[in-house]
């Protein structure tokens, strides 16, 4: 009888064991994948039940306290949390990827980028979709801190009633160094966040689940009947209260958002590994707890938490809900990053707070309007249940504008017959109608709040768009042919300098202005000249090989056009280290950079309203320095302005 463990004829022990190690390093690599997935993805949704079934019982809008309401109840979360989640975001939408990256505008990336094109007025829509759901966002991006944070310190106040006074201050301290500590990046605590969302899923899991077994006849509403009951017995308020059961599902846009950091599959494998049936136990715990316990609706979140554990447990929340807050507020940062790419926004400083990770950016600007935003919002509100009156109506608008992209990307991109696209759109646009329906209920409750933001945000973004087309039109139409200019440089014999020149140039055509009015001013020109064009494209990220195109023109001319993805800074001294610039005669200190400043006069002729041009001139001036934006040494850069008129 053959030895078992001898490897068969003709194989080689070597390439069986490095296959093994090579499995086993996959295998290692995608477990530290998924457990910070749990620290990034879920933080948002698996904080929820903090207030979800609270506001239902308790809040503004609270339903009688019965069994056919709480069965009800918690059969809408688990048809929610099974729908809109399981089957739409995490079976339908983590495909619409755009060459690996997700969220709302890699979704416009990749119906921009479709052979089959919109028609001009469909195009406008879309484009103006895709602003108006990130623009939201940003009012989420306020109100997740806020609300999560404000709900795990109010467990102070289960535990005892002299501690209420207290809960706002301690809401806004931790806030406050939440914020604080961003500008350190958070590539060294991010390691720590995936074990803590672990603990945090095995104990809201655990503390569910002892209560189910106490009232197991709960699990009965698992059956949509139901949720049919309570919406026949309570007919109106009943569709209003779905506005709160929404708050189960708040943070199912990260899921999409965070493909590019995890994959589909990683994603995939810890919600329906730990994140969903943590929180399903939970929720049907709370529910079991409320047909028993009727009184503890005012918090059946904690009211699941033995009283001994009670301190430990609201310290595991906040950090819970920390974990929750730094992911919303790292996908703001990112959503800014793309749209200064994308062109909607100006230029403002964005600081690489990671040598190894591409991703972990920190913005100033952004971060300090944040905090403000989230410290005023929990003074202002004082309670979770007040502020969860504003809550929801941005995320439910999101998630339908989010499945009207995914129909124009089934049509346009995979060229899905109608039939087969409409369906599965029909049906998440029936649960995303519904919730967003019954958010609209919340608009004097503060849902104003995120309403006005999000049309502040959409504003800025068109104005700076329409602005930018303006100038770029005025510049356009003045450029001289590069040919022409080439052909008088030979006839006026200039004095040529030693060192390189860079001019930088928004058009990849024609002769950059700031190149006629150096020649102008100085009466020469370098011995080597190079025309340096920078264009985003509508993918996330563009392979160093594609990077850069550069065409060698007569007289010591060059021309080079970069490339960048709209989830990549710019840097110009690591693009002049690419190989593909080896052919050109860069020194660093021989080398000069020119860029153009405009003064932006609002008296022109163009179909801009005038407050749009005042917005405008106010955003170019105010915007961060072209030299600090694309890494270029400041004391390299000689500026050169003129004036425009919008």
């Amino acid at each position: 009888m053959p030895d078992s463990h001898i490897p068969p004829a003709g194989s080689n022990p070597s390439d069986a064991s490095a296959l093994s190690q090579n499995q086993t390093q996959r295998f290692l690599h995608f477990g530290a994948l998924t457990l910070t997935a749990l620290g990034v993805v879920y933080g948002d949704i698996g904080t929820s039940p903090l207030y979800a079934v609270r506001e239902c019982f308790s809040g503004p809008h609270a339903i009688h306290m019965d069994s056919v309401n709480i069965m009800g109840v918690a059969s809408l979360i688990f048809w929610s949390l099974t729908s809109v989640v399981s089957i739409k975001y995490v079976g339908y939408i983590l495909k619409a990827d755009n060459r690996g990256e997700g969220g709302i505008f890699a979704l416009l990336g990749l119906i921009l980028g479709a052979r089959r094109q919109p028609t001009p007025r469909l195009r406008r829509a879309i484009f103006l979709s895709a602003i108006f759901g990130a623009a939201l966002l940003y009012g989420d991006g306020m109100i997740t801190p806020s609300i999560s944070v404000l709900s795990a310190i109010e467990g102070l106040e289960v535990a005892t009633a002299r501690a209420k006074p207290m809960i706002v201050p301690l809401t806004c301290l931790v806030l406050f160094i939440l914020f604080s500590v961003q500008r350190r990046g958070t590539s060294r605590i991010g390691k720590i966040f995936g074990m803590v969302m672990v603990l945090w899923f095995i104990t809201i899991a655990a503390l569910g689940a002892w209560e189910i077994i106490q009232s197991p006849h709960i699990l009965r509403s698992l059956n949509p009947a139901y949720a049919w009951h309570f919406f026949h017995a309570n007919h109106l308020h009943g569709f209003v209260v779905l506005g709160s059961v929404v708050l189960c599902i708040t943070g199912g846009e990260a899921l999409y958002a965070d493909l590019g950091h995890f994959g589909r599959r990683a994603i995939q494998v810890t919600w329906f590994g730990l994140a969903c049936p943590a929180l399903l136990l939970n929720y049907f715990g709370q529910c079991a707890l409320l047909l028993n316990h009727p009184e503890a609706s005012q918090n059946p979140f904690y009211g699941l938490v033995p009283s001994a554990l009670l301190y430990p447990m609201v310290a595991l929340a906040t950090m819970a809900t920390v974990i929750a807050s730094q992911a919303l507020i790292s996908g703001a940062y990112s959503l800014t990053q793309q749209a200064i790419q994308l062109g909607l926004c100006p230029r403002i400083q964005i600081v690489h707070t990671s040598a190894k990770i591409k991703g972990q950016i920190y913005i100033p600007s952004v971060n300090y309007a944040l905090m403000i935003a989230c410290l005023v919002l929990v003074l202002y509100f004082e309670e979770s249940s007040r502020l969860a009156g504003a809550y929801g109506l941005a995320v439910t608008a999101t998630m339908a504008l989010t499945s009207a992209l995914y129909l124009a990307a089934a049509i346009l991109v995979w060229r899905w017959p109608w039939w087969k696209a409409l369906p599965p759109v029909i049906l998440f646009l029936v649960f995303d109608l519904s919730y967003f329906g019954a958010n609209l209920f919340k608009i004097i409750d503060g849902g104003w709040l995120t309403l006005i933001v999000a049309v502040a945000v959409t504003v800025t973004f068109t104005s700076w768009i329409k602005g930018r087309n303006e100038v770029k039109k005025q510049l356009y139409s003045g450029l001289l042919p590069l040919d022409q200019f080439l052909a008088g440089i030979e006839n006026r014999h200039l004095a040529r300098v030693p060192g390189t020149a860079v001019f930088m140039t928004i058009s990849p055509k024609g002769t950059p202005f700031t190149l006629l009015h150096q020649i102008k001013h100085n009466h020469l020109l370098h011995e080597t000249v190079l025309l340096l064009t920078i264009q985003s494209a509508d993918v996330p990220f563009i392979p160093l090989e594609e990077r850069v195109s550069i065409q060698h023109l007569s007289s010591g001319f060059h021309r080079m056009v970069a490339h960048y993805g709209y989830m990549e800074s710019p840097n110009v001294p690591e693009l002049f280290r690419l190989p593909a610039c080896s052919s050109l005669p860069l020194e660093p200190m021989k080398t000069t950079f020119y860029m153009g400043r405009e003064t932006l006069l609002t008296t022109g002729r163009s179909p801009m309203m005038q407050w749009r041009k005042a917005l405008f001139a106010f955003m170019s001036r105010n915007a961060a320095n072209p030299s600090t934006f694309f890494g270029i040494p400041p004391n390299r850069v000689v500026e050169l302005g003129a004036q425009l008129e919008v």
